[in-house]
């Protein structure tokens, strides 16, 4: 098994930034991919950006590129997401997640069913 744990959310103005962490713990040498989703009120969950484990390899959804970036910090089991210029309808339930099954495919990485483990999610709250 593996847990995952996110922080980091909160309430920002357009334009602004904000960081957010997940924290893997339990079975981590079984995780290959780690993935941000997000979804919003009366929306279905969408992609956001996701990351290879071994080599950083990273995956965005268009409309975060050049926006968001996920990296991964190896020794703390942490993945980020900084986000930044940040937009209302950026705002959404984060989730963080993760998979332990290798993808030969690329557009696997979007894909939700990939992905094996869920954290709670964090609220992220972007005013105009």
């Amino acid at each position: 098994q593996v847990q995952l744990v996110e922080s980091g959310g909160g309430l920002v103005q357009a334009g602004g930034s904000l960081r957010l962490s997940c924290a893997v713990s339990g079975r981590t040498f079984s995780t290959y991919t780690m993935g941000w989703f997000r979804q919003a009120p009366g929306k279905e969950r969408e992609f956001v950006t996701a990351i290879r484990w071994s080599d950083g390899n990273t995956y965005y959804a268009d409309s975060v590129k050049g926006r968001f970036t996920i990296s991964r910090d190896n020794a703390k089991n942490t993945v980020y997401l900084q986000m930044n210029s940040l937009k209302p309808e950026d705002t959404a339930v984060y989730y963080c997640a993760a998979g332990s099954r290798r993808l030969y495919i690329s557009s696997l990485y979007y894909t939700g069913s990939s992905y094996d483990y869920w954290g709670q999610g964090t609220q992220v709250t972007v005013s105009s």
